[in-house]
């Protein structure tokens, strides 16, 4: 009997576009890559580059070494500082030790960065929406004094706040945070202060908007999604979040091929794949083969949307 009799009945496999890595996260591992090459290793990163055990490990392989505080680095090598960005006392104590590092923040944190800095040099107070223990969370609130950015997480924490404490308030977001999650904060918090100020652009980045859209997309064809991405990533917890949020109970978050409940795939009949902004793709390719080993199987692509915004690394490494 052939391999392909025996598989088991017809999957429609419906593959997200735009998934995968973001312009942002291509950035900060190029950034890791190329300092390799030009300092040879150890390359010392502040926290995990990105939210993907599978790059790190791939860029352990290659000599970088990741850390979680700046003394566990030794002066005389270069460090990097993570793409979800740092408090503002990291990059100042490095140059207190004098050391080479490069700052891989994504370009859209670090407007955010900006942003609320803007803020307090007018006399604003600054409420983040954003998870409490989140790297980003912690470097965008870093960038100021402590207690001068007040972190919501939830509607009930806007209502905990009492309105005569200040006199002017703005407030900003996590940008791999759910559209929807956020929408419903801010509208809270407008309806409690009318007069806050609305970030000018909306600090969701284009990535988180984009794969989260192309979620609320498939479900209507599907009924199991499947999101290839790793625990501590906020942007692909918040896929899972979006999928179920729209209807499909049948959510997942897997790390990799390995991780797929083979029970739960035999009983649909659709299948959506994607995955968060820090997953290399050849993960997604791996669930897709071992899904087609098993399974007569029915690829359906979207190639209709593209993501053409890129971030250069910075002239040091060029």
């Amino acid at each position: 009997m052939s391999n392909a009799s025996k598989k088991l009945s017809m999957k429609k496999i419906y593959v997200a576009n735009p998934r995968g890595f973001c312009a942002g996260v291509e950035r900060a591992i190029e950034m890791v890559e190329l300092a390799l090459k030009k300092w040879g290793p150890p390359i010392y990163v502040r926290h995990e580059i990105v939210h993907n055990k599978h790059v790190v490990n791939d860029l352990v392989k290659k000599g970088a070494v990741f850390v979680e505080e700046l003394d566990e680095c030794p002066v005389d090598r270069p460090v990097i500082f993570s793409a979800h960005g740092v408090p503002k006392f990291v990059p100042e104590e490095a140059e207190k030790r004098q050391m080479l590092f490069v700052d891989a923040t994504c370009p859209l944190v670090t407007k955010v960065h900006n942003e609320i800095k803007r803020y307090y040099e007018k006399g604003y107070k600054i409420i983040m929406i954003g998870h409490h223990g989140h790297p980003e969370t912690i470097g965008t609130m870093g960038q100021l004094p402590e207690g001068e950015v007040l972190l919501v997480e939830n509607k009930e924490d806007v209502e905990k706040i009492d309105p005569s404490d200040f006199e002017k308030l703005a407030y900003v977001t996590q940008t791999t945070l759910s559209v929807d999650d956020t929408k419903d904060i801010a509208f809270a918090l407008n309806k409690k202060f009318p007069s806050i100020e609305n970030p000018k652009k909306e600090d969701i980045c284009y990535a988180t908007t984009n794969r989260q859209e192309e979620v609320k997309r498939l479900i209507n064809y599907v009924d199991l999604i499947l999101v290839v991405g790793s625990k501590n990533s906020s942007n692909s917890q918040r896929l899972v979040d979006v999928a179920k949020d729209g209807g499909c109970s049948e959510a997942y978050l897997i790390e990799d091929y390995r991780k797929i409940d083979w029970g739960k795939v035999a009983k649909s009949s659709s299948i959506g794949i994607t995955s968060g902004a820090s997953v290399p793709d050849h993960l997604v390719k791996e669930v897709i083969n071992s899904i087609q080993e098993k399974f007569e199987t029915n690829l359906v692509f979207d190639r209709t949307r593209k993501e053409t915004i890129e971030f250069k690394v910075p002239p040091l490494l060029r």
